[in-house]
């Protein structure tokens, strides 16, 4: 009875929590419904809500966004809100620690989240994976003698929150292991392993 109760939960709960996770993710895309007058939406123009609708609107701002802004005319009028952004006191200051961020993640040729890292945390001979995303900067560097790395350590299982850390470049050992598994390692606790590469 027990046996077939746990093989239900391993099956059923993977399930539940992926459909929960993109439920979320849907519906939070679908606000984008919200830029439409009210009489082209969709619940008013079938009668009911249709989920999805919204994510292939917000899908379709993004991708149009990015479209216009490769060109001459685009990339000017980007400069010039960004300029104006800018201007205003609190608003310029967000603006750019997120853009710095963003532009540091998801650009090809940046390098943070690239390599996942070995390294010894929270004390000596406990170890545990992190992610590189660069070298320190500003006036750290003046304080800091050899080189070092900056390495972010997810927390577990949510991978979202974590540590910043400033290691010395010899002490964190990197992994032949993409980020997706490091992740998949991270989440679950351990119980998804890698797959086991012979030692070079």
């Amino acid at each position: 009875m027990r046996k077939y109760f746990i093989t239900g939960l391993l099956i059923l709960v993977p399930l539940a929590i992926t459909l929960w996770v993109l439920h979320a993710v849907i519906s939070t895309m679908d606000q984008s419904l919200l830029l439409l007058p009210v009489e082209w939406r969709p619940e008013k123009l079938v009668g009911f809500k249709v989920l999805g609708i919204g994510t292939v609107l917000t899908l379709l701002i993004i991708f149009v966004t990015g479209l216009l802004a490769q060109n001459f005319i685009g990339n000017y009028v980007v400069k010039a809100w960004e300029s104006l952004l800018q201007r205003i006191p609190i608003v310029s200051s967000i603006y750019s620690s997120v853009k710095q961020v963003s532009d540091t993640l998801f650009s090809s040729s940046g390098n943070a989240f690239r390599k996942a890292v070995l390294i010894e945390y929270p004390r000596r001979d406990c170890w545990t994976i992190g992610f590189l995303t660069g070298i320190p900067g500003g006036d750290v560097v003046n304080h800091l003698k050899g080189d070092f790395v900056s390495v972010y350590v997810p927390t577990t299982p949510n991978p979202t929150s974590g540590f910043f850390l400033m290691v010395p470049k010899d002490q964190a050992i990197e992994l032949d292991m993409s980020v997706d598994a490091a992740l998949k390692y991270i989440v679950s606790m351990g119980v998804v392993a890698p797959e086991h590469l012979p030692t070079k």
